[in-house]
């Protein structure tokens, strides 16, 4: 099934493997163009680019996206410390090194955006440019009191500690119920998550903030209800590829990423120049995503306080916007490269003359 969507959108399939580390990764464009790479969330594929991809790539450039360690076809752990911000920017840094290249724009979504924001603090030898979608900068990549330092408070009462971010909380406190209701079921999880946002959810706790008064992300069911598929944002044959793959690898992975805040928190403590962004950055928030909720909150706040040359473009989607709103994710991204970054834009590409 992978295979077949690869092969009809025009995507090349590939691995990189280092010191026993594999990364399997989607590519399109030509070799030689400039390199833009896309780093997907939680819990998502490289698929989730399937848009972007094809739309990058026409331009000219070489337009990359990996399945993040814990996904898909890459290699997978079972340690929590394994999906730590200083393991999952070594794998991306070694994919670069794996694609010849020295730097790349980094485009990332959910927890791809805090892998991102991490390499332009630690290596923006290796950024050309960076953009984050949905997680601004200087928040999750800092660890889980980032977040909750900037929660609404005027929507979030004491019963809500931790704010929208309350399931966070609970992986840390009930991992292994919160993983089993996942793997109970991956195909209603999956259509239970992906959905469209919804214009009318401003100024309400977001459904994560119920998870731990709730006992669980689901309740007393203890798996996904089946809700229909929300063709807005996912098709029958891309559910199938999501599904598909986390039946096989399960939930471990994903949810370890919520389980290394600490080490997260020491990692960003050893980012270059003060943690501050010389290179230019874009960030795309998401107007009905109420988990990353960064227009009625100060969660961006920090964000705008660090990047010297920052971008800031509204998606009015809920929080998968590269799958909800593709037109108008690939309209800001190509507008910003244009704008902030002509001297790397492709070289025209003119016919051999006869």
């Amino acid at each position: 099934m992978a295979l077949a969507l690869a092969l009809a959108l025009a995507l090349e399939e590939h691995t990189a493997t280092r010191e026993g580390h594999t990364t399997f990764y989607l590519a399109a464009g030509p070799e030689d163009g400039p390199l833009i790479i896309f780093v997907h969330g939680w819990p998502e594929l490289s698929l989730s680019w399937r848009h972007q991809l094809p739309a990058l790539a026409a331009l000219g450039y070489r337009a990359v996206a990996p399945d993040m360690r814990g996904y898909g076809r890459s290699s997978t752990y079972e340690r929590y410390e394994d999906y730590a911000q200083r393991a999952v920017v070594g794998d991306m840094m070694a994919l670069l090194e794996g694609l010849g290249r020295t730097e790349a724009i980094w485009v990332g979504h959910d927890w791809g955006a805090p892998t991102v924001w991490s390499i332009a603090s630690h290596h923006p030898e290796a950024c050309t440019a960076v953009a984050g979608l949905c997680v601004p900068y200087f928040t999750l990549e800092r660890g889980l009191q980032a977040c909750v330092d900037q929660v609404n408070r005027d929507v979030y009462g004491p019963e809500y500690p931790a704010g929208q971010w309350e399931y966070q909380l609970f992986y840390q406190e009930h991992f292994d119920r919160a993983r089993a209701e996942m793997d109970a079921n991956p195909l209603n999880t999956v259509k239970l998550l992906f959905r469209r946002g919804d214009p009318n959810g401003a100024g309400r706790p977001a459904a994560t903030a119920m998870t731990r008064i709730n006992g669980g992300w689901f309740g007393p069911a203890g798996e996904a209800p089946d809700v229909p598929r929300d063709d807005d944002v996912i098709s029958e044959e891309d559910l199938a590829v999501y599904a598909d793959a986390l039946a096989r690898n399960g939930f471990f992975g994903p949810n370890a990423y919520y389980m290394n805040h600490a080490e997260n928190s020491a990692y960003a403590a050893e980012a270059v120049n003060d943690g501050y962004l010389d290179m230019p950055v874009l960030f795309l928030g998401a107007r009905y995503d109420y988990v990353c909720e960064c227009y009625d909150s100060t969660l961006a706040d920090p964000m705008r306080e660090r990047c010297r040359r920052l971008t800031e473009t509204t998606v009015y989607s809920g929080h998968w916007m590269a799958q909800e709103r593709p037109l108008d994710v690939n309209a800001a991204l190509v507008r910003w490269l244009a704008t902030d970054l002509p001297e790397v834009w492709p070289r025209s590409r003119a016919p051999d003359p006869a």
